[in-house]
């Protein structure tokens, strides 16, 4: 379950993330609302997952994935698009998290 619960707080971090841009400062309460359930069921799963997984596994999984995906929304919602050095940044972020899972003994493997 510990890994169900990572998937659904990324995805609610993402969105959160995601909604702060047009929450323009809190200032419009569609994405302002957004912003504020998405970290709260973010942060609620995280605690769930803390149970199961350890945090720097979990956060590395956390950060890693959530990179990735604010940058695809960003990418579609706002035009906003990685140059080179952004794209090799992430992706050393992602073989990182790769190699802690397949090779750290803290991973629990």
């Amino acid at each position: 379950m510990g890994y169900f619960y990572l998937a659904i707080a990324i995805v609610a971090e993402v969105i959160a993330t995601s909604a702060m841009k047009a929450c323009a400062g809190f200032t419009r309460p569609i994405p302002s609302i957004l912003v504020l359930v998405g970290y709260a069921i973010a942060f609620y799963c995280l605690s769930l997952v803390l149970k199961t997984i350890p945090v720097g596994i979990a956060y590395a999984i956390w950060a890693g994935i959530g990179i990735v995906m604010v940058t695809l929304v960003a990418i579609v919602l706002y035009g906003q698009k990685p140059d080179l050095p952004a794209v090799i940044g992430m992706s050393f972020i992602l073989v990182g998290v790769v190699i802690i899972n397949l090779f750290s003994r803290m991973s629990g493997h």
